[in-house]
């Protein structure tokens, strides 16, 4: 306030910024190319990374997570976690990209996890999902990460799923 009771114009007016680093839009005519996408991409990744992706049911998010294990020499079949919330995969560490191999021990764990089923943060947090976010040694991919609310990581990587048609998905790529 100034001397004669009006503003001066001096307040500070705080804003929540959100930064996006990156972002890019990818388009994939069917689940091999969404594969394929998938592939190209774990070569970003660094230990500790959280990728969380968002779409609806049948979106390609399921697709996508098995694209990522084929690209880090995960053999397994890949199915979505829906009724155990959480499965571990032990990565290939002569596969992947270099930041890989500077881990210590040598073993790195790809979690898939899908909070669809899950019905509050309570949920979340006593399946033990918080406590593998972000951390060493690890590459987590989380199925519905909007259930995660406020125990959304910061520093994460988003994937957005749009179904065009049966085969065609638009991926919205963004880093945080």
């Amino acid at each position: 306030m100034d001397s004669r009771g009006g503003k001066s114009g001096r307040e500070t007016i705080y804003e929540v910024i959100v930064f996006i680093e990156y972002m890019q839009v990818i388009t994939t005519k069917n689940a091999k190319e969404t594969k394929t996408f998938a592939k190209e991409f774990v070569k970003t990744l660094k230990v500790g990374d959280v990728v969380c992706l968002f779409g609806e049911l049948g979106a390609g998010k399921t697709t996508f997570t098995q694209g990522l294990a084929e690209g880090v020499g995960i053999a397994h079949r890949i199915m979505s976690p829906t009724f155990i919330i959480m499965r571990s995969y032990k990565i290939d560490n002569e596969i992947v990209s270099p930041v890989f191999e500077l881990v210590r021990n040598g073993e790195i764990q790809l979690y898939h996890i899908d909070l669809y089923r899950t019905e509050s943060e309570a949920d979340i947090q006593s399946a033990g999902v918080v406590d593998i976010l972000g951390k060493p040694n690890t590459i987590a991919v989380v199925e519905w990460p909007e259930k995660l609310g406020d125990l959304l990581p910061q520093k994460r990587i988003e994937l957005h799923f749009e179904r065009i048609d049966d085969d065609t998905r638009k991926i919205i790529l963004k880093r945080f």
